[in-house]
């Protein structure tokens, strides 16, 4: 079996998943997510939502792509909407934890982006513990959003490379 280098496509689609994740932790780090929170609840609620609800969107039309045969770079796509989703996350827990009775022991924006990583892992808690009832809303929102969603994206996303690794070795066959 002769190893085929991949196509110009597939790693300009892996170069922009790259870029495109960094812009997303760049702006994560940079944004003035500051004038959100308990000065604004109602346009905090709004955006969070509002994110929630495209990413939703976005992620369902990947998935459904791929079912139907007619998704592009679905991978690449869906690895960065699972990124997406946990930045979003992250962003929500950093505005929720400068209310102090929120969360117990986040602090910076790296505490947030931890605490969803260990969230998404369902692997438990240590340091940072939602100790207000809102922050534990949006933990177990977060947690049935990774059960449902993130778990049928990675879900496709297997399905579709597996496919693709299928089609090569048919074709060199």
């Amino acid at each position: 079996m002769s190893e085929n280098p991949p196509p110009p496509a597939d790693l300009r689609a892996w170069l922009w998943l790259l870029i495109a994740s960094t812009l997303l932790m760049v702006g994560y780090f940079t944004l003035p997510l500051e004038w959100l929170g308990e000065r604004r609840p109602v346009l905090s609620w709004l955006v969070f939502a509002g994110a929630l609800v495209g990413l939703t969107w976005l992620m369902l039309a990947k998935i459904v792509g791929v079912m139907r045969g007619t998704a592009k770079r679905p991978v690449v796509w869906l690895a960065f909407l699972i990124f997406l989703a946990m930045t979003i996350f992250a962003g929500t827990y950093y505005v929720m934890g400068a209310h102090k009775s929120e969360f117990a022991g986040l602090e910076t924006r790296l505490d947030a982006l931890y605490f969803t990583v260990v969230t998404m892992a369902t692997v438990g808690y240590g340091d940072i513990t939602p100790a207000g009832q809102t922050a534990r809303l949006v933990v177990v929102l977060q947690i049935g959003y990774n059960f449902v969603f993130l778990a049928a994206a990675a879900g496709t996303a297997s399905r579709a490379v597996r496919g693709n690794v299928e089609r090569r070795i048919r074709r060199q066959d």
